[in-house]
C-alpha cells in the first residue's frame, strides 16, 4: 500500500476501531499484473436501520458528516488515487488541450430590454464566468456592467440571478459561491456601475420581482441556518419578503409565509402594469401550484387566493388588465393556455385560448400583442405565433433539429430575441420583428469545427413494456455499424425535465475522438407532458431505468456499439439513473459515470432540499414506497463479487443540492463489492457544487478527466 494511504488507514482505524477494505487480492489475481487499483481503506460501522420491519445496514453512515476530520482524510485519499490513475492516461492532456481550443469561442445570452436599455451576457471564450453588458441601442458600443470574474480570483463566484428595475436604473443581482445554492443579493446603480449598500443573505431558490416604481423588490429566503448545517441542513419554511432599496435586510417586510406549511415555497412576480403581485406557491418539485394575488394599487390589500389547490401546473404568462393568461396542464397533460379574470376566478369562468395539441407546450410569452408559444415535437422545438384570442398567425421557421429559448419582451414591444441550438449547431441568437415575423441572425459564434462532418438522427425504440421512446444519435457522418464505436449514452428521466438538443464543446470533442453521443428521452421527463412524467415517478420509477436499458440494448442490437464499448453518464437524478442501470445490468456497459447522483434512496429526504423530491421518488417513510425504493436504490443494490463496469463517480464538496454523502457512500460500497479489474474511482471537486455557475476552467478539467477515463475504460 502507498505510504500515504497506510497513514490514512491508521487515521480511520483510530476513529472506528475496526476497518474493512475491499480485498484486492482476488481482484488482482484475475487482472493483468499491476492493473488493479489499490483503494484507501474505508471503515465500516455497525449502523442499521429498521424500515417497516426490514433491517437495512448502513456501514458508511459516518461519511455523511462532510465536516469531520475523518471524512476529509478519506476525501483526500480517494482524490489521490483518482488523480494518480487519471494522470497515467496518455491521452488526457491532449484531450484537455483540444477542449480548451473548442471552448474558446464567443458566447452570448439572449438580450432582454428594460427601461429603454438592452442587457445581455458575453463570454469571450475562456472566461470563467460570462460578463454582463448593457447598451441603449443595438448599434451602440456595449458597456460592461458586471464582471463576475472580479468577484473571486479562481472564478468560483457566479451570477445566480439578475433583475433590472422597470425604469432601467437599478440591477438586483444574486451571486453563488463555490456552486452553493445559497445566494447573496446586491443592488447596482446601472448608470454609475457602483453597488449600493443593499445586501441580502440566506436567499435560496428565489427570483426577484421589482415594484413598478423601482423602489424595491420581492424575494424569498429562509431563516439563517446554523453554520455547521448550512450545506447539509434541511430547508423548510421559506418566506416571501419585500426589500426597500436603501434599507438593511433586517427591516424587510414579511409579505407572505405559511408557518402551518413547512414545505411550501414561494415565487413572486409583478405584472408589467405594476398593479398586481402574483405569488406562486410550490410544494416540493411537483409541477402543481397554488396561486395567490395581491392588489399593489391598494396599500392595505391582503394576499388572496386565485387558484387554491395543488392540482396542476399554472404558469403565469402575462395580463391584460384583470385578464390573466396562464399555461396549465389542468385537464390537458400536454398543456394549454387559459385566460382567467381575477375578479371572477372560478374555473367555470375560465376561457380556453389555445387548446391542448399533440405536441407539448413548453413555454409561452406575450410580445407585441401576440402569443409566442414554444412546443416540443418529439423533444425538438417548434415555435408558433397566435393572436391574443388564440387564432394562429404563423409558425417560425427554425434551422433544423434543435432547441429554442428566450423570446424576451413585453406586450407592447415590436421585437424579440431568441436562441437556437442543436447538437452540432453552436447557440445562435436571432432577432425577430413581431409585426412581419421576419427573423435575422443577431449573434453567431464561430467554433473550430466543421458541422457538415456530423449528423444528428432521431431513433425510436421499444421499451420493456412496449412504450415507444425516442433518442438522438449524434456522430461523425458515415460511421461503420460493426459494434466497434465507443458510445456515450446520456439520460436524465425525472422531474418533468426535457432532454432537448443542445451544443456542447465537451460532446463535440467526444465525437472528434470517434465517439458516438446519444441522448435518450426517458419517461419521467417532460417531453410528452405530465402523463409521460408521471409514468416515471414513485412506484413506476423502474420504467425510467427500463427505458435507459432499452436504449442501450437497441444500440448494441443495431451494432452502433457493443457492451465493452458502451459508457453511460448522467447527473443528479441522472446520476441515480446511471447507478441503477449499472447495478441492474452490469453486463451491458463498459463504463459508467454517475455525476452528483442521488444514490441513497432511503435517506435522500433528510438533507437540504431532498425532502422536495419525494413528489417524484416517494419516501422510505411510506411502507409501499420503501419497497419500491430499496429495489433500485444504487447504494443498496451493489452485490459483492460482481464485476461492475469501470466506474468514475463525480461529486463536489459544496454540493448542497445532492449532498456529496450520496457519492461517498456509493463509491465506498462499490469499491468493496467490485470483482475483476475494472476501476471504481471517485472524483471529488473542491470549491464546486451541483454544477450551476461552475467556472470554465473547472468544466474543462472535469470533461478532460471524463473522456480520458473513457479512452482507457473503452480501450479507444
Amino acid at each position: 500500500m502507498h505510504m500515504r494511504h497506510a497513514t490514512l488507514a491508521v487515521a480511520l482505524m483510530t476513529v472506528f476501531g475496526t476497518t474493512y477494505a475491499a480485498d484486492p487480492a482476488a481482484a488482482t489475481a484475475a487482472c493483468v499484473a499491476g492493473s488493479a487499483v489499490t483503494y484507501p481503506v474505508t471503515a465500516k460501522v455497525g449502523q442499521t436501520d429498521n424500515y417497516h420491519g426490514t433491517t437495512v445496514a448502513d456501514p458508511y453512515r459516518w461519511l455523511e458528516d462532510a465536516n469531520s476530520a475523518q471524512t476529509k482524510v478519506w476525501v483526500d485519499a480517494q482524490n489521490a488515487v483518482t488523480q494518480g490513475y487519471l494522470g497515467q492516461i496518455p491521452q488526457r492532456e491532449a484531450i484537455r488541450q483540444r477542449l480548451t481550443t473548442l471552448w474558446n469561442y464567443e458566447r452570448y445570452s439572449v438580450p432582454s430590454k428594460e427601461g429603454g436599455r438592452y442587457f445581455y451576457s458575453r463570454n469571450n471564450g475562456l472566461q470563467n464566468q460570462s460578463v454582463l453588458f448593457t447598451m441603449k441601442s443595438l448599434s451602440d458600443e456595449p458597456r460592461m456592467l458586471l464582471d463576475p470574474n472580479t468577484l473571486a480570483a479562481d472564478g468560483t463566484v457566479a451570477l445566480a440571478g439578475l433583475e433590472v428595475s422597470p425604469d432601467g436604473k437599478l440591477l438586483a443581482y444574486g451571486t453563488a459561491a463555490s456552486g452553493s445554492d445559497w445566494n447573496e443579493w446586491k443592488v447596482r446603480d446601472i448608470e454609475t456601475g457602483k453597488d449600493l449598500e443593499d445586501h441580502l443573505k440566506w436567499v435560496k431558490f428565489s427570483q426577484t420581482a421589482w415594484t413598478k416604481d423601482g423602489k424595491g423588490f420581492f424575494y424569498s429566503r429562509y431563516d439563517a441556518p446554523e453554520e455547521s448545517a448550512k450545506l447539509a441542513g434541511v430547508n423548510y419554511f421559506q418566506k416571501l419578503y419585500f426589500h426597500k432599496i436603501g434599507t438593511p435586510q433586517s427591516e424587510d417586510t414579511l409579505v407572505y409565509d405559511r408557518p402551518d406549511e413547512k414545505e411550501w415555497g414561494f415565487r413572486a412576480q409583478t405584472t408589467d402594469d405594476g398593479k398586481y403581485l402574483l405569488i406562486t406557491a410550490t410544494k416540493g418539485t411537483a409541477h402543481k401550484y397554488r396561486v395567490f394575488i395581491k392588489d399593489l394599487s391598494k396599500p392595505d390589500a391582503k394576499v388572496v387566493p386565485l387558484i387554491d389547490n395543488f392540482d396542476a401546473a399554472y404558469d403565469f404568462i402575462d395580463n391584460v388588465g384583470s385578464t390573466f393568461y396562464f399555461s396549465t396542464d389542468r385537464k390537458a397533460p400536454r398543456q394549454r393556455i387559459v385566460a382567467i379574470d381575477v375578479n371572477k376566478p372560478a374555473e367555470s369562468n375560465w376561457k380556453e385560448i389555445i387548446p391542448e395539441s399533440k405536441d407539448t407546450l413548453s413555454n409561452a410569452h406575450i410580445i407585441g400583442n401576440r402569443l409566442v408559444t414554444e412546443y416540443l415535437k418529439d423533444a425538438r422545438s417548434v415555435v408558433r405565433v397566435n393572436d391574443l384570442d388564440g387564432k394562429p398567425v404563423r409558425e417560425i421557421a427554425l434551422p433544423g433539429i434543435g432547441s429554442v429559448s428566450g423570446f424576451t419582451g413585453k406586450r407592447g414591444d415590436t421585437e424579440t430575441f431568441f436562441s437556437f441550438t442543436g447538437f452540432t449547431t453552436p447557440t445562435t441568437i436571432y432577432r425577430m420583428d413581431m409585426k412581419s415575423g421576419k427573423t435575422g441572425v443577431f449573434r453567431q459564434p464561430k467554433v473550430d469545427f466543421d458541422p457538415k462532418a456530423y449528423e444528428t438522427r432521431q431513433q425510436f425504440f421499444t421499451s420493456r413494456d412496449g412504450t415507444r421512446v425516442p433518442m438522438f444519435i449524434v456522430s461523425k457522418k458515415g460511421i461503420k455499424l460493426d459494434g466497434s464505436n465507443p458510445t456515450y449514452l446520456y439520460g436524465y428521466g425525472g422531474f418533468n425535465i426535457s432532454m432537448t438538443p443542445g451544443f456542447s464543446p465537451a460532446n463535440l470533442a467526444w465525437m472528434e475522438m470517434g465517439g458516438v453521443y446519444v441522448v435518450a428521452n426517458l419517461r419521467g421527463g417532460g417531453e410528452y407532458g405530465e402523463s409521460w412524467h408521471h409514468a416515471g415517478t414513485k412506484l413506476q420509477k423502474q420504467n425510467v431505468f427500463d427505458d435507459f436499458i432499452g436504449a442501450a440494448e437497441w444500440l448494441v442490437a443495431n451494432k452502433v456499439t457493443s457492451p465493452a464499448k458502451l459508457a453511460i453518464g448522467g447527473g443528479s437524478n441522472g446520476g441515480l439513473l446511471v447507478g441503477a442501470a449499472m447495478t441492474q445490468r452490469p453486463d451491458l456497459f463498459g463504463a459508467a459515470i454517475p455525476m452528483v447522483g442521488v444514490m441513497d434512496m432511503l435517506r435522500f429526504h433528510k438533507f437540504t432540499i431532498g425532502w422536495a423530491w419525494t413528489s417524484d421518488y416517494g419516501s422510505a417513510d411510506n411502507p409501499e414506497e420503501f419497497k419500491a425504493l430499496v429495489k433500485y436504490s444504487p447504494l443498496h443494490n451493489l452485490k459483492a463479487g460482481t464485476s461492475y463496469p469501470a466506474t468514475m463517480v463525480t461529486t463536489a464538496d459544496h454540493d448542497d443540492r445532492v449532498v456529496p454523502a450520496h457519492s461517498f457512500k456509493f463509491a465506498a460500497a462499490a469499491q468493496a463489492a467490485q470483482a475483476g479489474c475494472n476501476p471504481v474511482l471517485i472524483r471529488i471537486d473542491v470549491k464546486a457544487g451541483h454544477g450551476a455557475g461552475k467556472p470554465t476552467t473547472k468544466q474543462i478539467e472535469e470533461v478532460a478527466d471524463r473522456w480520458g477515463f473513457l479512452t482507457k475504460a473503452l480501450k479507444m
